[in-house]
């Protein structure tokens, strides 16, 4: 970040600006919903490669969604498809969090991802 004007560049201003334009960075939002608890973990998930929006590998953490995208991450021992319904102001208790996503494939036994051997 730098000053310009006496002004932040490249922090709050890019947020308000982003949800003005209705998108948000995918680990602000994957951290947002509650999926990850920091948002350095989020930003490790993006970067992985691990992540699809509507079909397309993601492999940067500022990667922006919209209301509408489709995503599909691994998260613990399922493979999650999660449909971003909101994008959220802040990291908020779980009923404000699950408000932001609709599950496509909520977590069973039978789909839990396969142990290493």
């Amino acid at each position: 970040m730098s000053k310009v004007n006496g002004k932040v560049s490249g922090g709050e201003d890019e947020d308000a600006a982003d949800l003005a334009q209705g998108r948000l960075r995918l680990d602000k939002w994957l951290w947002y919903a509650r999926f990850l608890k920091s948002r350095s973990l989020a930003a490790k998930l993006c970067g992985s490669g691990a992540i699809r929006c509507g079909g397309a590998t993601i492999t940067k953490a500022h990667h922006t969604v919209r209301p509408g995208d489709v995503l599909t991450f691994p998260l613990g021992n399922h493979i999650r498809v999660i449909k971003v319904l909101a994008l959220g102001t802040r990291r908020g208790p779980a009923p404000e969090a699950q408000a932001l996503y609709e599950d496509l494939s909520p977590p069973t036994p039978e789909s839990r991802l396969p142990r290493a051997p």
